[in-house]
């Protein structure tokens, strides 16, 4: 893996953690943290072995959002500059032109990525949780949209993610006010796959999570159904998925996963995927 100084790395068996890591300015987002995120997840996603990555923060948080001193710069220069190379890393990207930009290009990533909130997730830390499949907060850790109050739009395409996670109403609650809540605040909204009382077993449960698929799901069902879940997302055609996973049924039925797990169920024991 390439060494990073605002990422760092993980891997334990097939499962990678990936640490936005400036703790000292409570993770705040920087063009070179961006930059080095791409290039990280890029590099897990070619990787065979990784079957789940998980995106947390070096505590004590997740990430508070655009740094200070970078969104300053954009104030001075009167536009917006994400900081990334001319040619970044892209991962996930090319499988669909829906996914070909930031954040949204998770909607096309390999394997599962689990957002570990275990402390403050504001403006752009707050979108990239909500691009994550699956995610696992610690209760008394802060979330903001963060844009109204400086003077800014929905971001990062959070007008389209956090309307489908938790409805229009409470999307438009934190959209246009973007007022403080709690991950306790919002448990019953639909955002979180689980609750934890601190940051330690927020991370803790996306481990034990991750675990799970690791050990008892086959790679090659989790990508296709993580693929479809996505691709259904973007059209309104109940049909048309029935049709795609009828032909995805028969092309996983010809592979060694599923002659695994068939023989695991017949034999009442574990599969070996």
């Amino acid at each position: 893996m390439t060494e990073h100084a605002a990422i760092r790395t993980d891997t334990d068996d097939h499962v990678a953690t990936v640490w936005l890591h400036r703790p000292h300015r409570h993770n705040a987002w920087t063009g070179r943290m961006h930059a080095e995120f791409r290039v990280a997840m890029d590099e897990l996603e070619r990787d065979e072995t990784i079957r789940v990555v998980i995106v947390t923060g070096t505590p004590p948080a997740f990430c508070v959002g655009g740094d200070s001193d970078a969104l300053a710069q954009h104030a001075a220069s009167g536009g917006y500059d994400t900081g990334l190379p001319p040619e970044p890393a892209r991962p996930g990207r090319h499988v669909r032109p829906e996914y070909d930009d930031d954040f949204a290009w998770l909607l096309g990533y390999r394997t599962p990525v689990i957002a570990a909130v275990n402390g403050a997730a504001a403006g752009v830390g707050l979108a990239l949780a909500l691009f994550c499949d699956l995610r696992f907060g610690a209760a008394p850790a802060k979330l903001t949209t963060a844009a109204p109050k400086l003077g800014l739009p929905a971001e990062y395409g959070m007008s389209w993610i956090l309307p489908r996670l938790v409805g229009v109403a409470r999307a438009n609650d934190l959209l246009l006010s973007g007022r403080i809540v709690t991950v306790a605040e919002t448990e019953s909204w639909g955002l979180w796959n689980g609750v934890a009382a601190d940051g330690d077993g927020a991370l803790a449960s996306a481990h034990e999570y991750a675990e799970l698929l690791v050990t008892t799901t086959g790679p090659n069902a989790v990508s296709t159904t993580k693929a479809q879940i996505a691709h259904d997302l973007h059209r309104h055609d109940a049909a048309a998925s029935v049709r795609d996973s009828k032909q995805l049924l028969d092309e996983a039925m010809a592979t060694a996963e599923y002659r695994e797990g068939v023989a695991a169920l017949r034999e009442r024991r574990a599969p070996n995927f």
